[in-house]
Formats: structure tokens, C-alpha cells, sequence
């Protein structure tokens, strides 16, 4: 039910409503107690919570570098997207950052209940609604995000009372039991209507409804990028302890078969103490942990072009 105008407008409207409901529980008891029990799971889904389906976790590369947690939900609550012309609707709740164990971030993404169950028969699909969110994540936060991701079985701070915290749920305790509408006054069950319609102005507005770009066509339910898109390879590697004359780890050397490169401008690189970086945008990704600290001001990477091979050395601290 909405109502919408000036004070007098108001009244009369549910002057208007009043009287259809005692009219029709007069002459069709039976419609008049589907439309009241319609009214009331409508009110009762809007304000059911939201549930978390999978996480993904991925790498922040820029501004700061650290790990990215993008919680997948359902929720009744995201209205779907009705036809193929149209834009599909997702809630996006607050990003929430945390440096307890390193610098990290959480992001929950919520979609329709029944797009997400849809999109889940197919794991093309599925790969699609991860990278609606991933493509979310860097356009609205200026994020620079690694080329993979993996699905991973948790998030940190992403309990219940945290995901319904960022997306603005509050869940309310259901003080009366659900009584049989069809010997209810229209007095009564009106006031239970109006009482599930406040609820939805009450929420606290934590989180945004966005709709994304997302055609419904015959071999893809969500489109958010290029089919075509392939995830980055892993690529061909070997990775040494080099020692010196008394046998002592001197430095570590990394080697990278890369047959798709063709110049060292192609590669990023990316070396800390503790581990190294190579992407060559859409076609390999490769992160690996160093066996021993190395002293990263010492890197030095040479890439051949006859070979297509990328090699790395590096002291060791």
C-alpha cells in the first residue's frame, strides 16, 4: 500500500482503502483474505535477513596493498530485475577495512534471491555475478585489483551481527503470533500492514541499492564484462636457492616462462621480503613466497626475447 500527496489527499486515500477492504470482506471473504495474507509475506520478506551464499577473497594492488573479501548474499529485500532491458538491481553494503594481520577490506554484495539461485545452475553465470562484484569493488573504491580471485569458505568480521550491521539490517523480534487473517477485522490487519510498511522506512540506509548493467540474454543471465574474458594463466616457473663457494643461501633466483610476452614492458613486478608479484595483464598471473627474507633493493630481472623467459635474482638478507 502507498500513499503519497498532501495531508487531505492522505486520509482520503485510506478513507478509500478502508472501504474496499470492509467491501470486499463482505461480498468475497475468500479475496479478501488472499489480499490481506499477499500484503503480509510481502511486508514478512522485506524484512527477512539477508544470507550469505559464498566470499570471495582477492588481492588489493593499489592504492594500498592487502586483501579484498567480497561477501556474495542473497536477499529478498533486492528487488529483481524484471525484464532484459532492464539493469539488475544489487545492494552494496559500507566497506569495512581492518589491519589485524595486515590490511585488509570487506565488502558485502547482496542480490534478488531468486537471480542469485539462477545464477548458480550455471558456473558461468555464477563467474559473472563474482565479477559484477569485483568490477564493483574497483570502480566505486579505487581499487586495483589482482586478475584472480579464489572462493574461499569465510571472511574475517563477517558474523552474522557484521553483515547485517553493513547492509543496514536490524533484525526485529516478532511479538505476536501470526493470527488466521480471515477472522481479523480490517481495523486489524490494516494496522498490521501499516506496521510491516514502517518498518521498511525505519531501516537505517547503511547500505545502496545500484543497478548495474546486466542483459538478460540467452547465454548469460548477468553480463558485466566481455565474455570473452579469460582468467590469467599460471605460468611455467622455477624458483632456486643459489649458494655461494662454502656453501652459504646467497640470493634466490626465479625463473618465468612466458611464451605470450614479447617485452619487459609487459610484465608488472612486484617484490617485498617476503614474496614476488608477476602479472602480465589477462594472460599470466604468478605470486610466490620466497624460501628465505631477501633484501628487495637488490632485485634484478632480465626478460629474454629469443627465450620468452623472465629471470629474477635477488639477495638474501
Amino acid at each position: 500500500m502507498s500513499l503519497t500527496g498532501n495531508t487531505g489527499d492522505v486520509l482520503q486515500q485510506v478513507n478509500q482503502f478502508w472501504s474496499m477492504l470492509d467491501d470486499l470482506c463482505q461480498n468475497d471473504p475468500e479475496a479478501y483474505s488472499k489480499l490481506i495474507e499477499k500484503q503480509m509475506k510481502e511486508g514478512a520478506e522485506y524484512n527477512s535477513p539477508p544470507e550469505l551464499d559464498s566470499c570471495l577473497c582477492t588481492e588489493i594492488l593499489e592504492p594500498v596493498k592487502g586483501l579484498l573479501y567480497i561477501n556474495i548474499c542473497s536477499w529478498k529485500r533486492v528487488p529483481a530485475s524484471q525484464d532484459s532491458s532492464k539493469q539488475l538491481p544489487v545492494c552494496v553494503g559500507k566497506l569495512e577495512t581492518d589491519t589485524n594481520e595486515g590490511w585488509y577490506a570487506v565488502l558485502d554484495v547482496a542480490l534478488n534471491t531468486s537471480v542469485l539461485q539462477e545464477s548458480k545452475k550455471d558456473k558461468t553465470e555464477m563467474n559473472q555475478v563474482y565479477m559484477l562484484a569485483l568490477s564493483f569493488a574497483q570502480q566505486q573504491h579505487g581499487f586495483r585489483l589482482s586478475h584472480q580471485y579464489t572462493v574461499v569458505s569465510h571472511s574475517p568480521k563477517s558474523s552474522l551481527d557484521d553483515l547485517h550491521r553493513r547492509l543496514g539490517f536490524r533484525q526485529r523480534p516478532n511479538t505476536a503470533k501470526q493470527q488466521d487473517t480471515a477472522s481479523q477485522t480490517p481495523a486489524a490487519l490494516l494496522q498490521q500492514i501499516s506496521s510491516l510498511c514502517s518498518k521498511k522506512e525505519d531501516e537505517e540506509p547503511a547500505a545502496q541499492i545500484i543497478c548495474t548493467s546486466a542483459d538478460h540474454k540467452k547465454k548469460g543471465l548477468i553480463q558485466v564484462i566481455s565474455t570473452t574474458y579469460e582468467q590469467p594463466q599460471k605460468p611455467e616457473y622455477q624458483l632456486e636457492v643459489k649458494t655461494d663457494t662454502a656453501g652459504a643461501p646467497r640470493n634466490v633466483e626465479l625463473t618465468v616462462e612466458l611464451p605470450k610476452v614479447y617485452s619487459m614492458s609487459e610484465c608488472q613486478l612486484r617484490i617485498s621480503k617476503d614474496d614476488v608479484l608477476l602479472v602480465v595483464e589477462d594472460v599470466y598471473y604468478l605470486l610466490l613466497e620466497f624460501p628465505k627474507a631477501v633484501d628487495e633493493d637488490t632485485a634484478a630481472a632480465v626478460f629474454n626475447k629469443k627465450k620468452r623467459r623472465l629471470t629474477l635474482k635477488v639477495d638474501i638478507l
